[in-house]
């Protein structure tokens, strides 16, 4: 696919694609196409590079809030009213400290991850969409043939139907002439004994 892909991607460049996995309707396509591995493939690593996404803001979310209380229990240990001692409010002040440099850190990793996820998150959906596209155009294609060679042979059975219904016609046509015939011939009383010997509802 490589070739195409490129060719695709770059037409797709400035093109908003919606993220497939999360749409009914791609699932519907693809249980009507059949899923190749590739597209199992980019659809767990889209679905896994969305989770991370989910993941990183809410984490942004958690620490923030956590970060927010232990700013407020420094101002809290500060206090000079506090019932705390020195070195209580200094273990304090020291730990939050720490804990913050920790929420900063881990802040500033999930924001890069935040920065770099939605690129990521463009090109593997839009992967998933090529190939996604390609086998469903291939198997249209191949419906193509299909429906071409059933119009095919709808047409010539079509032809050989009307030649058979003519044909029967004609056998129909013909015994009616014949039955017609032995009766003006050899009279109603002989052919109703011949009737019962060969009889057959279609001759009547």
């Amino acid at each position: 696919m490589g070739e195409n892909e490129n060719r695709f991607k770059n037409a797709l460049t400035a093109k908003n694609i919606p993220i497939l996995t999360i749409d009914k309707k791609f699932h519907d396509l693809t249980a009507a196409i059949g899923k190749s591995d590739e597209m199992s493939s980019l659809e767990e690593e889209l679905n896994n590079l969305l989770k991370a996404q989910g993941k990183a803001n809410t984490e942004i979310k958690e620490i923030k809030k956590l970060k927010k209380k232990l700013m407020q229990e420094i101002v809290e240990y500060a206090d000079e009213n506090s019932d705390y001692s020195q070195t209580e409010k200094d273990r304090k002040s020291e730990e939050n400290t720490r804990l913050i440099a920790e929420c900063n850190e881990k802040i500033e990793k999930y924001e890069d991850d935040i920065v770099d996820l939605p690129k990521m998150i463009d090109e593997v959906n839009k992967k998933l969409m090529i190939e996604l596209m390609e086998a469903s155009y291939d198997l249209m294609k191949e419906n193509e043939v299909q429906i071409a060679e059933t119009a095919k042979w709808i047409s010539q059975i079509r032809i050989e139907l009307k030649k058979k219904l003519v044909r029967k016609q004609d056998m129909e046509t013909k015994n009616q002439e014949i039955y017609s015939y032995m009766h003006d011939i050899f009279g109603a009383e002989v052919i109703e004994i011949f009737d019962m010997t060969y009889k057959d509802t279609s001759l009547k």
